[in-house]
Formats: structure tokens, C-alpha cells, sequence
């Protein structure tokens, strides 16, 4: 796959009118699994892991040559039986260690859980990107998202590196409409839940 035309992604996302919802999932450097489940029943459905070409943008990035082959894990994300992201990962198949091992064995868990669980991985900075249908990526998203009729034209995304070691994993997420949807939950007296709304700030 390759990555042709269109904006780049950027360093800063400003808030805009479409963007503005979006921006505390964008920005927000901790788990989006444990923030996923913090609104409902998380859960991940592996779509395909198998060693193919990442996107020209994602081997620039990872410093990878043209054409090189590398590990690539896609799984839909949902929360209450929505799906709410679509996560695209890219491993370099060299050198090898613990990640590699790691995800051969991860099947329907999630890697973001497996990220922060670990001290000693380091989360590089966060970029930001519009994706429409000029990207590689766009196309597989809105098939993962099951948009009920037409999808939309564009999808707001943000990807970072972690490191581990000698190994470096590029994560890109994908954000459905319908997650702005989602409220936290919080715990009710008497040991229940409840709902509070989202905050867009």
C-alpha cells in the first residue's frame, strides 16, 4: 500500500469545526483502551495479521526502505458492541525480540493494554492527520467501522511510535463519529454505575 496526495501528518491539530469534538481523544497521551472502557464493554476484533508493505508514510517513518515487509496487525475496537476505532499497527520484522513474540500471541486482546503495562516502553510524540480517500488507510477504516449508508468523506486519526528496547512499533488509530457518542461511566451509591455526559473540552 501507499500513501498519495493530501495534507501530511502534522505535529499540532488546531481546533476547528470537525476537529473540535474529536480533540480530547486526539490529545490524550494515556491508554484509549482503559479510556474506552471507562464508558462501557470494551472489546477487539482482530481483522487481519499478516507480514505485508505498510504505507509509504508509515516506512518513511519507521526508517524502513521501499518496499520492505513488515508485521501488520488491524483490529476493530468497540464499546458496547459499537465500534468506535479502527487501529492500524506497523512492527519492523527486524530486528527481533519481545514485541514480536508479543504479538504473534496477542490474537483478540489489546495491544494498548499491553503498551501501558510495561515500564519500559517509551511513547514517541503524537501526530495528527485527516485522512480522506487519497490515504491507504481511509478505505480499510470506514470498512472496519461498518458505517451504517454512506461513510463519511474524511476521518480524523493520530498515530505515535512506542519503543521497546531495540524494537519500535508505529500505532495509528482511527476515530469513528461514534465515539463522541460514549459517556464516561462513574459509580453510583450502592455499588451500581451511572452515566455522566461527555466532555469536549
Amino acid at each position: 500500500m501507499s500513501a498519495a496526495g493530501g495534507p501530511q501528518w502534522r505535529d499540532r491539530i488546531t481546533r476547528t469545526g470537525d476537529s473540535a469534538p474529536f480533540l480530547p481523544w486526539l490529545r490524550d497521551r494515556g491508554s484509549l483502551t482503559a479510556r474506552i472502557q471507562s464508558r462501557g464493554r470494551f472489546a477487539v476484533r482482530l481483522l487481519r495479521q499478516q507480514r505485508c508493505q505498510p504505507t509509504a508514510d508509515e516506512a518513511q517513518a519507521l526508517g524502513l526502505p521501499p518496499a520492505v515487509l513488515a508485521w501488520v496487525r488491524e483490529v476493530a475496537l468497540s464499546c458496547d458492541g459499537r465500534i468506535v476505532v479502527f487501529a492500524h499497527t506497523v512492527l519492523p520484522c527486524q530486528p527481533r525480540g519481545p514485541l514480536t513474540r508479543w504479538l504473534a500471541r496477542l490474537g483478540e486482546r489489546s495491544l494498548g493494554a499491553l503498551l501501558f503495562a510495561h515500564v519500559g516502553f517509551s511513547r514517541g510524540p503524537m501526530k495528527f492527520r485527516r485522512l480522506d480517500r487519497r490515504h491507504a488507510l481511509f478505505v480499510p477504516a470506514v470498512q472496519a467501522l461498518e458505517f451504517p449508508g454512506v461513510g463519511p468523506q474524511t476521518l480524523w486519526a493520530r498515530r505515535s511510535q512506542f519503543g521497546f528496547g531495540t524494537q519500535s512499533v508505529l500505532v495509528t488509530e482511527v476515530f469513528s463519529p461514534a465515539l463522541l457518542q460514549t459517556t464516561p461511566k462513574l459509580a453510583a451509591p450502592g455499588g451500581g454505575v451511572s452515566a455522566r455526559p461527555a466532555s469536549l473540552t
